[in-house]
């Protein structure tokens, strides 16, 4: 059974997949560190809004798949696929995330992904017209 940074982290995974911005922000800490490596990190909520809304990615549908989930005490290791459908059509980029779980929310969370691979599928939707 899981503990409840793990409970936190599958709750924020869900409201993901239903594209809820209200309880995916309310997961986070005020001052959360956000690294998206290799991107630059962001530090705050605000940042992190900013971020999501800046992206340009124009999602409309998303599907976080996990595959593997470890806890220790309040920290959250993930494996994932992370879906997003854009221009009508799916991306797919494999992740591991770390969470790092205080007071209840989302304190730190750090997401290594391969950029390239992520520029290849927003390349290849980019323009697409259907799935």
């Amino acid at each position: 059974m899981s503990n409840a940074a793990e409970k936190i982290v599958l709750d924020f995974i869900e409201s993901w997949n239903n594209l809820d911005y209200d309880s995916i922000y309310a997961a986070m800490a005020d001052d959360i560190f956000y690294h998206n490596i290799p991107m630059e990190p962001c530090e705050g909520i605000e940042a992190v809004r900013a971020f999501f809304e800046g992206s340009g990615m124009g999602s409309d549908g998303a599907e976080w798949i996990t595959h593997h989930i470890a806890t220790n005490g309040n920290v959250v290791l993930t494996e994932r696929t992370d879906k997003f459908r854009i221009n009508s059509a799916w991306i797919a980029i494999r992740v591991m995330g770390t969470f790092e779980i205080a007071g209840g929310k989302i304190a730190k969370w750090r997401d290594y992904f391969d950029l390239a691979e992520f520029q290849n599928e927003m390349a290849r939707v980019m323009g697409a017209g259907n799935a």
